[in-house]
């Protein structure tokens, strides 16, 4: 299976990419059909693709998969599913991690001087 969400704990969620404007919880996300190729749209693309942004709203991301989610759909994420943290990777970040949307999201990319 895919991994969206490998795992949650009580107040964080973890994800391999982002949000989706088709999913609003994380029942919904665990109920999906991850044994699947990965479509080039839809909820399952997106989970693997988005990425969050500084600004508001749905983007279209520069990947040309997924899209770009604003701080206003992070908050009422983590609101809706009793989350205080959205952990994700999937994303360069040269320092390893990455915070954001006033630290309740965090990008972790584990090997950026592999890269380098």
């Amino acid at each position: 299976p895919i991994p969206c969400v490998p795992w949650q704990s009580q107040t964080s969620g973890h994800l391999h990419g982002g949000l989706s404007p088709q999913i609003d919880t994380l029942d919904h996300i665990m109920g999906l059909d991850r044994v699947q190729e990965v479509p080039h749209e839809g909820p399952m693309c997106d989970l693997l693709w988005s990425d969050p942004e500084d600004r508001c709203g749905w983007g279209i991301s520069p990947r040309g998969a997924g899209y770009t989610f604003g701080q206003d759909l992070s908050e009422q994420f983590s609101q809706t599913n009793g989350l205080t943290l959205i952990s994700r990777a999937h994303q360069l970040v040269m320092e390893g991690y990455n915070w954001c949307h006033d630290k309740s999201v965090v990008t972790i990319f584990s090997a950026p001087n592999t890269l380098a």
